[in-house]
């Protein structure tokens, strides 16, 4: 088994929640999403994130609007809906849940029988 594969998937398990987080502070484009996941070492491939950013569209957690570009084409910014805030609401319940169950269990010295 190689550590690279399981740290991808689970990097990967997080992805959409990283995203609906990044859009939590506002509307942005695929470009200053994807530059956002690298900063954090979140994504590595730009593939991956346009079919996510479709799925949490169709969803209807997100939503976009085009807007024109001084410097190219046209830019889609995609923005949470109502239904996007109330969702990101329930993963970082969620997520906050997850954090404190792994930790008590990595953490945690086994007790005595």
């Amino acid at each position: 088994m190689k550590i690279e594969n399981t740290k991808a998937q689970m990097r990967k398990g997080v992805l959409e929640f990283c995203i609906l987080s990044i859009l939590q502070h506002g509307d942005a484009y695929t470009s200053e999403i994807l530059s956002q996941l690298k900063d954090a070492k979140l994504l590595v491939v730009e593939g991956t994130v346009y079919p996510l950013l479709t799925r949490l569209k169709n969803a209807g957690l997100l939503g976009y609007r085009w807007e024109e570009s001084t410097s190219g084409p046209p830019r889609k910014y995609y923005a949470l809906t109502e239904t996007g805030k109330l969702f990101l609401k329930e993963l970082n319940t969620t997520w906050s849940e997850l954090v404190e169950a792994v930790n008590l269990v990595t953490t945690n010295k086994p007790t005595e029988k």
